[in-house]
């Protein structure tokens, strides 16, 4: 079944969904001119020219038959045919130079349309709210929108075209060996060396593809990071859109030079053989002439043969030429356009405030409740607390409680249902939403480990200082991700992970100190750790804690551990249960009211004696 709207399925495409997918040609037809006006013109005026040519060259034969019937009976003149010969093998010339340039054309053309439909997918899906990658349907409309290839919409016909071209060519290779067999070997002979020239440049262009595998797979690796529900999260936070946009057209863009080399050769070697060709038909059509001028075929067989002649030749040719594209799919612009339709819920305010800085009052909770899309029941209930600016706060509970659903309010990843969040006293809607992300550093339980450099890994919390080697090195200084770095064979110039050649993967605790540096990188004046240190011992999370309480003395922080050794080093502990706040206040006051958090203090506190 097709879903034609998040969440509202379809059970079949009927006439009237075929016919109203008409309306997408227009949009396509925009994104091409967008992509390339100069090759889109070029492709224009080819297509006009080419097709003028057809009935100039009917028109010539027609003068060529007049002119040989005349002059078979006394009359006209021989030389003012091979002047109509001349004109016609020309205009055969120019109407293949411009068959092979519209094949050119539309090669490099539609290698731009779609490099830019795969920029336009990332880049708008970094502009849709997080609650979408969230979604099994709209995760399937990316996935649609992702495969969209050029030659797709063309399949259907290319099919039944190729299928119309070899019952052509038994038909005219027939009619041709009933009136000169010869002619059938000398067709061979002229599309023979086309023949190898084709099947050379195919070969080449597999080698090419194949050669360039680890720079698609990258290309892939860029795509899915670029628009995923694993990587959405930082892929906002951190301001990346750009990055990883700029990475993949740079990429693709090399791909592209090196196979529009290949293509030039092609279409040169071509138009080559392809002359050679039409000088083997015009060397027999010449001969056909002169047999009809001394009477021993009519004149009719002289025009069915080298019509015949002709359009076995160029069948012939396009048949070969078509079995490369036969495999590419239908572009279905629906699911393409469908795509692009969606717009995010959480945007920037009408004021568009900038984010306070510094922040002076800090952060309030008014009344907040949220539920996530089609749950049960609410992550967050009717949740009050403030958070002073400069202060540190403990997040506490047990696993589901609410604590990374808070993070992602504080974020704008998600708006809260109902209440308000307000920071220095203004609902945080009304501020600038990119200004706000800069503002708000968030290192998750689950972050990403990206298959970059280590320097790069570290430079992704602050993308645009990624030459910036003195902040990549401080950072990883304050984060003990320095030491970790320094036993690479690389240093910070050694890939990350398994996925390409040359990668070193990292423990667990060692790609939790590599996202730590991300945090310093980020210079927020609201640094989130969530629960990132797990793969940390103990007296490891201890001293990271320690460490990044002192390098942000001055700063408003968020941490959330399940140690309570870590928890007690924070200004204000908010204990929440069913997101709901339970209990607040510093370690010790919660100690001394002996509640739920007191409890669980004590009790993880006797599992270490």
């Amino acid at each position: 079944m097709m879903r034609n709207k998040l969440g509202e399925e379809k059970e079949k495409v009927g006439w009237r969904d075929q016919f109203s997918s008409l309306k997408n040609l227009g949009p396509f037809f925009t994104l091409i001119w967008r992509t390339s006006p100069s090759l889109t013109i070029y492709g224009l005026l080819c297509r006009l020219l080419k097709a003028a040519i057809p009935t100039a060259a009917l028109y010539v034969g027609k003068l060529i038959i007049d002119e040989v019937i005349r002059l078979s009976e006394g009359g006209g003149e021989l030389t003012y045919i091979w002047k109509l010969v001349a004109i016609e093998l020309i205009l055969a010339l120019a109407d293949d130079l411009l068959n092979r340039g519209l094949i050119l054309t539309d090669s490099l053309l539609g290698d731009q349309v779609a490099i830019q439909s795969s920029v336009e997918i990332m880049d708008h899906a970094a502009k849709l709210d997080l609650f979408h990658f969230e979604q099994a349907e709209f995760y399937d409309k990316l996935e649609r929108a992702r495969q969209q290839t050029r030659g797709r919409t063309t399949l259907l016909s290319q099919i039944l075209a190729q299928i119309e071209a070899v019952i052509t060519i038994a038909f005219l290779a027939v009619g041709i060996v009933a009136f000169s067999p010869w002619l059938i070997l000398l067709v061979v002979v002229a599309v023979i060396p086309g023949f190898f020239q084709e099947n050379y440049f195919n070969q080449r262009t597999y080698s090419l593809t194949r050669s360039w595998t680890p720079e698609r797979r990258e290309l892939d690796y860029l795509r899915y990071i670029g628009a995923s529900d694993t990587t959405a999260k930082e892929v906002k936070i951190f301001g990346l859109a750009d990055f990883i946009v700029k990475r993949f057209r740079e990429l693709s863009l090399k791909y592209y030079e090196v196979n529009k080399a290949l293509s030039l050769r092609r279409a040169g070697w071509g138009a080559l053989f392809a002359a050679l060709a039409s000088l083997a038909y015009y060397g027999a059509y010449v001969l056909i002439i002169l047999q009809t001028v001394r009477g021993l075929i009519t004149v009719g067989t002289l025009t069915f043969l080298a019509g015949s002649f002709r359009r076995i030749q160029s069948s012939l040719r396009q048949t070969l030429s078509r079995f490369s594209k036969i495999a590419e799919g239908a572009l279905y612009l629906q699911d393409f356009y469908d795509f692009l339709a969606l717009q995010p819920n959480i945007v920037s305010g009408e004021k568009g405030l900038n984010f306070p800085d510094p922040v002076t009052i800090g952060w309030e909770f008014q009344n907040v409740t949220f539920r996530y899309p089609n749950a049960e029941q609410d992550a967050v209930t009717d949740l009050s607390f403030i958070l002073p600016a400069g202060k540190k706060l403990a997040l506490v509970g047990e696993n589901g409680a609410g604590k990374t659903t808070l993070v992602k309010l504080f974020s704008r990843l998600y708006e809260p249902d109902s209440g308000r969040i307000l920071l220095d006293g203004i609902d945080l809607k009304e501020y600038d939403l990119t200004d706000l992300r800069r503002n708000v550093g968030v290192i998750f339980q689950d972050f990403f480990r990206y298959q970059l450099t280590a320097g790069e890994n570290i430079a992704i919390g602050r993308i645009e200082q990624s030459n910036n080697e003195y902040l990549i090195r401080a950072s990883a200084e304050k984060s003990l991700a320095a030491e970790v770095i320094e036993e690479l064979p690389g240093g910070y110039d050694q890939l990350l992970g398994r996925r390409f050649k040359g990668g070193t993967d990292l423990s667990g605790g060692q790609w939790q100190k590599i996202a730590l540096g991300r945090a310093y990188m980020r210079n927020a004046q609201l640094l989130i750790l969530d629960e990132p240190t797990s793969a940390l011992d103990a007296r490891a999370e201890y001293e990271v804690f320690q460490r990044f309480s002192e390098l942000i003395r001055e700063r408003t922080a968020i941490l959330i551990s399940h140690r309570f050794s870590t928890v007690r080093m924070a200004d204000i502990i908010l204990f929440i249960e069913n997101g709901k706040r339970l209990e607040m206040g510093s370690h010790d006051e919660l100690i001394e009211l002996k509640g739920r958090y007191a409890e669980l203090f004590w009790l993880q506190a006797e599992g270490y004696q």
